[in-house]
């Protein structure tokens, strides 16, 4: 069974999918066998990945008021979607939101530039903060 962390990534990896070519049913039905994300884990990729897109202006809107000038669309595609899952996850409750900005960091650290954790850190960070 794939782990939170391994699911995290698919979403993210989804989201980015989504974004430059879109995602059909089919391709998102392969893309979970290939990793072996499977049973509870698979429903919450799915589930996460869907309410993300449902959700994703008012996400957005939430990022926009933490980004210096304001303009999602600088933001890179990865570090963009990695932004949404975390802001996803921290108005769900679930899970601590130290873990939810560690994580969000770690992904940065596997899939982003060098400066981009920090920059995941300090976004979720002033989020966190003005709760």
């Amino acid at each position: 069974m794939a782990t939170r962390h391994q699911a995290r990534q698919a979403v993210v990896s989804l989201l980015y999918s989504h974004e430059m070519s879109g995602v059909s049913e089919e391709f998102l039905e392969e893309f979970l066998n290939e990793r072996k994300i499977r049973n509870e884990r698979r429903e919450d990729v799915v589930r996460a990945f869907n309410e993300i897109l449902a959700k994703k202006d008012a996400i957005d809107r939430k990022l926009k008021e933490y980004l210096k000038d304001g303009d999602i669309e600088k933001v890179g595609v990865v570090e963009r979607n990695i932004l949404r899952l975390g802001v996803y996850e921290m108005t769900l409750g679930e899970a601590d939101t130290a873990v939810i900005i560690n994580e969000a960091v770690e992904l940065a650290k596997e899939l982003t530039s060098d400066t981009s954790p920090r920059f995941i850190n300090g976004v979720l960070g002033a989020i966190k903060a003005s709760k």
